[in-house]
C-alpha cells in the first residue's frame, strides 16, 4: 500500500458564478444586417489595434497605459464601447498567458518523460509509475530527435513566458489555418472570407446596473425591442434619437426568460453579443449575467439519504443507486451519447444524457456523485506511447464541458454534485464489486462496478465490501465486522432471508432460524435461556 497515492477527500461542488441564454434574431431587414455588419466591422478594426497595443505592452502594462488606451478608442467610439472592447482586450490576453503557461508545463512533461525513457535500456519494462524504455534501437533513435525539437520548443516558449510576448489571433488560429487548407475543408475562398469576417466583428456589450434596462449601448427592452448605440463614425446610420438604431427584429428568450425580464424590468446588469451564424445564415442574440454564489449544502446533508454514483466513460454514463451505507440499490442504469459528428450534435448528446440522469436523481431525492477528471496530463503520446486508441480515446471524452453541464444543469434543479477523487475507483470497484453484483440475470460491467465504487467513497466508506475481522477473536467483541450497516441500523441483527430457489446443503429447513440469536448459543457472558424466570428452580427432596 506504500506505493499508492493519497485520497484526496469528496467536496460539493459550488455551482456556477453566472447566465448565459440565447435567442435568435427573427424578421432581420437588409438594412438591419447591413448596419450590424457595419457596426461590427468598425469595432472589431478597433479591438484587432487595441490587441496589438496590449500585446506590444506586455508586463509592463499598468492602468494608464489602459487609461490611454480608452481614450484613444472613445473618439473613435463612444466611451461605453470603448470600455467594453478593452475589457475584452484584457480577457483574451489573460486567456493567452494561460494556454502558454499550460504549453510550457506540457513540453516539460514530455522532455521528462523522453528523457527518462531515453536512459533505460533496449526493452525494459516501466512499472505503475514510469514508463520503460523503448522497443527497439530505430524508435529510441526518433525518440532522441523528438527529446531536441521538444527542448527546442520549451526554450522558446519559456523565453516568450518570462518575457510576456503571447501569440493571439482574433477570429482563430484554426480557421486561419483552414485558408491554407480550403478543399480538405470544403469552403470556397468566398465563403471563407465571409466567415473570417464574421469571426472578427466585435458586438458586444457590459452591463451597467441602474441604467435603463441594464445596458447603454445594447439595449433590450422588456417587450423584445432591441436597439444599441451607434460608434461616432456611424452616426448618420441612426434611425432614433441619441444616436441609436432600432432593429426591426423582436426578440423573446424561451430559456430563463423570466429572469432576463425580471433583471432588465429592475435596470440589473444584462451583457449582450451578437454574433451571425454564417453556416446558417441567421443572426443570434447571446445575454448574460452574473448570479450570486449558490450556498451549497453540506456534505453529511448532501449523503443523508444515499447518492448516485456515476462513472463517466467515452460512450455513455454508468449510474448506480446507492444508499447512505454504501449498498447497491436496484438496478445499474446506463445513459448513453454519441460523440461522433459536429460540435453541435456532440453538445447535444451530452445535454440528453445529463437531462435523463438529473431527471431521474430528482425523482429519487439524490445527490450525484462524479470523479474529479481532468485529463490534461494524461493523454500525450511520450507518456502513452504508441497506444494511439488509447490516447484518442481519452481525449475524446468531454470531461471539461460535461462537468461545466452538470454544475450548471444540477444546480438549477437543485441536486448536488459530489466530487470525488478519481485515483482507483475503475481498479478497485472491479476488484471488489463486479463479481458480487453478477447474477444470472446480470451482468455488471467494470464500469458499473466503478459507479459503485464512486458512490461508496463520496459517502465516505472504503471501496472494498468488508473491513478486515478484529484482531483478537472472530466475533463481535470489538464491534461490528462490516461496514455495511451501522451500530444504530435496525435490524442488523436479525435473521437473513432465506435465498429462494432449491436448497443446496444437506441441513434440513429450520435449522438456521436461531442462527443469530445470541442467547439461543452458548457463549460466555450469554444465557442460554430467554429470560430468568423462565429457569425451574431444583426440587428441595432430590
Amino acid at each position: 500500500m506504500g506505493g499508492l497515492r493519497e485520497v484526496a477527500a469528496p467536496f460539493v461542488v459550488p455551482g456556477p458564478a453566472g447566465v448565459a441564454i440565447r435567442t435568435r434574431l427573427k424578421g432581420l431587414a437588409d438594412k438591419d444586417e447591413k448596419v450590424l455588419c457595419l457596426v461590427g466591422d468598425h469595432l472589431g478594426s478597433l479591438a484587432s489595434r487595441d490587441l496589438k497595443a496590449r500585446c506590444a505592452a506586455g508586463l509592463d502594462h499598468d492602468s494608464g497605459q489602459w487609461a490611454q488606451r480608452k481614450r484613444v478608442l472613445t473618439g473613435e467610439s463612444s466611451s461605453r464601447w470603448a470600455g467594453s472592447v478593452t475589457k475584452a482586450t484584457h480577457d483574451q490576453w489573460a486567456l493567452a498567458r494561460r494556454g502558454q503557461l499550460a504549453h510550457v508545463q506540457s513540453l516539460q512533461a514530455g522532455v521528462r518523460t523522453i528523457a527518462h525513457r531515453l536512459s533505460l535500456p533496449l526493452g525494459e519494462k516501466g512499472g505503475k509509475h514510469a514508463p520503460g524504455g523503448y522497443r527497439s534501437r530505430a524508435e529510441w533513435h526518433a525518440k532522441s530527435r523528438r527529446l531536441h525539437v521538444l527542448e527546442d520548443r520549451l526554450q522558446a516558449a519559456r523565453a516568450d513566458w518570462q518575457a510576456g510576448v503571447v501569440h493571439v489571433v482574433r477570429g482563430g488560429k484554426r480557421l486561419l489555418t483552414t485558408r491554407h487548407h480550403l478543399d480538405a475543408a470544403g469552403l470556397g475562398e468566398e465563403q471563407w472570407r465571409h466567415r473570417w469576417q464574421a469571426e472578427r466583428r466585435f458586438l458586444q456589450a457590459d452591463g451597467e446596473s441602474g441604467k435603463r434596462h441594464g445596458n447603454e449601448t445594447i439595449r433590450v427592452t422588456p417587450d423584445g425591442e432591441v436597439s444599441l448605440r451607434l460608434p461616432a463614425p456611424l452616426a448618420h446610420l441612426a434611425n432614433a434619437p441619441h444616436g441609436r438604431y432600432v432593429l426591426a427584429a423582436k426578440v423573446s428568450f424561451a430559456y430563463r426568460g423570466e429572469q432576463w425580464a425580471d433583471r432588465v424590468t429592475a435596470n440589473r446588469a444584462v451583457a449582450y453579443r451578437i454574433h451571425e451564424d454564417t453556416g446558417r445564415g441567421r443572426w443570434y442574440l447571446t445575454a448574460s449575467w452574473t448570479i450570486p454564489p449558490i450556498q451549497t449544502v453540506p456534505l453529511e446533508t448532501a449523503r443523508a439519504n444515499g447518492l448516485v454514483g456515476v462513472d463517466t466513460n467515452a460512450d455513455h454514463l454508468a449510474a448506480w443507486r446507492l444508499d447512505r451505507h454504501g449498498n447497491p440499490v436496484g438496478e445499474p442504469l446506463r445513459f448513453g451519447y454519441d460523440l461522433t459528428g459536429t460540435a453541435p450534435h456532440r453538445d447535444a448528446q451530452v445535454r440528453h444524457a445529463l437531462i435523463r440522469l438529473l431527471h431521474w436523481a430528482r425523482g429519487h431525492g439524490l445527490a450525484i456523485a462524479v470523479e474529479d477528471l481532468d485529463f490534461a496530463a494524461e493523454k500525450t503520446r511520450e507518456k502513452h506511447g504508441g497506444r494511439r486508441h488509447f490516447r484518442k480515446l481519452i481525449s475524446g471524452m468531454p470531461v471539461a464541458r460535461m462537468r461545466a453541464r452538470l454544475v450548471a444543469m444540477a444546480a438549477e434543479l437543485g441536486i448536488p454534485v459530489i466530487a470525488v477523487d478519481p485515483a482507483y475507483t475503475s481498479r478497485w470497484g472491479a476488484q471488489h464489486w463486479q463479481k458480487p453484483l453478477t447474477s444470472n440475470n446480470r451482468k455488471t460491467t467494470r464500469h458499473d462496478a466503478a459507479a459503485v465504487a464512486i458512490g461508496r467513497r463520496a459517502l465516505g466508506h472504503p471501496i472494498r465490501r468488508r473491513t478486515a475481522p478484529p484482531r483478537t477473536h472472530q466475533s463481535d467483541g470489538c464491534g461490528h465486522r462490516t461496514v455495511q450497516a451501522s451500530s444504530v441500523a435496525p435490524g442488523r441483527e436479525g435473521h437473513r432471508p432465506r435465498t429462494p430457489g432449491p436448497r443446496t446443503r444437506s441441513m434440513p429447513p429450520g435449522r438456521g432460524a436461531n442462527a443469530v440469536d445470541q442467547n439461543a448459543q452458548h457463549r460466555t457472558g450469554r444465557s442460554t435461556e430467554h429470560e430468568s424466570w423462565q429457569q425451574d428452580s431444583l426440587p428441595l427432596s432430590l
